[in-house]
């Protein structure tokens, strides 16, 4: 596997987004921003990464890839481009409910920052009653890691 940083139209890999992001509006409104990291193995995408500024906005791995360590590469892939453009605090937000995104992010070094409650909500194009791992989806955690400059 190996990681690549994307140039084509972001409408193919769209479906990649999709798997991170359930509300087409939002989405439609961050697609095209940023730096797009994606994970090619066997020539076809296994994951992806939109860096924008130093926000991880949209990260997934296809459902048969995860646990295989396509995130981690992903997420160190972006560190790398931080580290390059002089460092800086690398951000993340994810769905409170979504215990499997908290710890995969802790373990890639995030630490927690804030929550925003009531994010996950129709008028953001979110469908109500979401529920993951049996939580209803409504609050969002912002997390947060420090990247240090090459030197």
């Amino acid at each position: 596997m190996r990681v690549v940083e994307y140039g084509g139209d972001r409408a193919e890999v769209r479906w990649l987004f999709e798997l991170a992001e359930d509300s087409a509006a939002e989405l439609d409104g961050y697609l095209h921003e940023g730096r797009v990291l994606v994970a090619v193995a066997d020539g076809r995408p296994v994951g992806h990464l939109q860096l924008v500024d130093l926000e991880i906005k949209n990260m997934a791995v296809v459902e048969e890839r995860r646990g295989t360590g396509v995130g981690a590469r992903l997420v160190e892939a972006a560190a790398d481009l931080v580290r390059a453009a002089g460092g800086g605090t690398m951000l993340v937000a994810t769905g409170a409910a979504d215990v499997g995104n908290l710890r995969f992010y802790q373990r890639q070094g995030f630490r927690f920052r804030s929550i925003e409650r009531d994010v996950f909500t129709p008028s953001r194009g979110y469908p109500a009653g979401i529920m993951v791992d049996g939580i209803e989806l409504r609050d969002r955690v912002w997390l947060d890691r420090e990247i240090q400059p090459d030197r």
